[in-house]
């Protein structure tokens, strides 16, 4: 069987006054994440981690953010997009494993539904999904709540 490994990363500033979007929800917070698109720091990092293990480019090379059609998307019509771009190739979803780190809010009980809107977006079964959350023990910009920032590591086979 052929297989690849893709890992993505990325990173976001936390603005007041903005929408919290993670994995694919709005979670209640009184910061929200800055960005071209809706700034889903956790599909942002799928996403790349999917494309990079196609070998198609990353999320800004696929969906600049140059171009205007991606001011503010909804960042699950990307992930849709990029399930797309590794089905033309033959390749579908192994697993996916992903780290949040933000230092508030706790996000424990959002991860089922996160996962739940996710797995739907990719047409896969939830069990291929794990979202885990982590502080920085409030070091750095995410510590400061500056900012928030997530890994992916995804295996997907032909």
């Amino acid at each position: 069987m052929d297989f690849r490994i893709g890992f993505g990363f990325d990173v976001h500033q936390l603005k007041e006054g903005l929408d919290f979007d993670l994995g694919g929800i709005k979670i209640p917070h009184e910061k929200g994440s800055l960005g071209h698109s809706d700034a889903d720091v956790l599909i942002h990092a799928i996403c790349d981690a999917i494309l990079g293990a196609a070998n198609s480019g990353d999320i800004g090379t696929n969906f600049p953010d140059t171009d205007i059609n991606y001011k503010d998307i909804d960042s699950k019509i990307l992930l849709i997009e990029c399930i797309k771009i590794i089905h033309q190739k033959g390749y579908f979803i192994g697993n996916i494993d992903s780290t949040i780190c933000l230092q508030r809010p706790k996000i424990m009980s959002y991860i089922p539904e996160m996962k739940k809107v996710l797995a739907d977006c990719m047409q896969i079964d939830i069990d291929l999904i794990s979202i885990k959350a982590t502080t920085t023990e409030k070091l750095g910009f995410v510590g400061r709540e500056e900012g928030i920032s997530a890994y992916a590591t995804v295996l997907i086979k032909k």
